[in-house]
């Protein structure tokens, strides 16, 4: 990437949200113009709290705006039985000094696009699409106005949160749709690829052996994370990072444009991605990553936290 890439991160930290902030603030590629809060691995006091904490943690002045504090329609859900109480277990981070930015997310998300010419923002979104629906159902000339929408949230096949869903999509169905029906350009990092990027143990120790305090933040919350196992390797899935490392190196990652539909009825496949993947019968409406070299990546995030001091 030979510019900058003027990017707003729309999140809910969180434990990868974490990792993936502190991905964002320590990569030159970006200009992280903001990050938004939502609610959804915890409330919306905690991850605007915590987006802080992280931020600080960085040595960075990134401002932090909140947004919504449920979902559009549907009743809230969060993971707290996965992210701790504090959403972001596995750290010890210092309350933030610097206040929340004035204003609410979504108004300076959709002033912000309108300020830049197009194609100019990109939206990075890895936690429920709550503010990223309510801007384009207020402003739907965003859709046309950010350069893409790249998100974590979905699966090809079964989910993580019930046999159907994933947690972002599931959390707010209702604002996954409303996104993906936007017109929107829209990169999706599912399960099928972030379960790929696992956090093993070799690779916790490298990070931690950088020897900086975010690196040391970054190993505890890493060694705190459920792990999973894929391809004989056990480690946590580093979910949120995969959506920031598709804009610095999106020729690790590999998928195809398909049509991607929400599911909303009530019941247990709420929140399902239904994604024509074999049959491509209806306009495409997502890139859809499934491939990614996960050991290059790996050691790429590895070789970019040593920013930290």
């Amino acid at each position: 990437m030979t510019t900058k890439r003027k990017v707003i991160l729309d999140c809910d930290p969180g434990q990868d949200d974490a990792v993936a902030i502190l991905l964002a603030l320590a990569s030159t590629e970006i200009e992280l113009l903001a990050i938004t809060a939502v609610a959804g691995n915890i409330g919306i006091g905690k991850t605007s709290l915590n987006a802080r904490a992280v931020v600080e943690l960085a040595g960075a002045e990134t401002p932090v705006y909140a947004g919504c504090p449920r979902p559009l329609v549907r009743d809230p859900v969060d993971a707290a039985h996965i992210h701790g109480d504090s959403g972001i277990d596995g750290a010890t981070l210092k309350p933030p000094v610097r206040p929340l930015a004035a204003g609410h997310a979504v108004d300076f998300i959709r002033d912000t696009v309108r300020a830049q010419p197009d194609g100019e923002i990109t939206l990075v979104a890895i936690g429920p699409l709550t503010n990223l629906a309510a801007v384009l159902i207020q402003a739907p000339d965003v859709a046309r106005r950010v350069r893409e929408i790249v998100l974590m949230g979905g699966a090809i096949g079964l989910g993580n949160t019930t046999p159907a869903a994933e947690f972002n999509i599931y959390a707010d169905p209702h604002a996954a749709h409303v996104v993906f029906t936007s017109g929107a350009r829209i990169v999706m990092t599912p399960l099928e690829l972030t379960h790929q990027v696992l956090a093993t143990q070799d690779r916790i120790q490298a990070i931690r052996a950088l020897g900086s305090e975010p690196a040391r933040q970054i190993a505890g919350i890493l060694d705190a994370y459920p792990k999973t196992t894929h391809f004989g390797a056990t480690g946590g899935p580093l979910h949120d990072p995969c959506a920031v490392a598709w804009l610095l190196w999106p020729e690790l990652m590999g998928g195809k444009e398909c049509r991607v539909e929400i599911e909303m009825s009530s019941g247990p496949s709420l929140g399902r991605t239904v994604i024509e993947w074999r049959r491509q019968k209806r306009e495409a409406n997502a890139l859809v990553l499934e491939q990614v070299d996960h050991a290059t990546l790996f050691q790429r995030l590895i070789e970019r936290f040593a920013i930290f001091r």
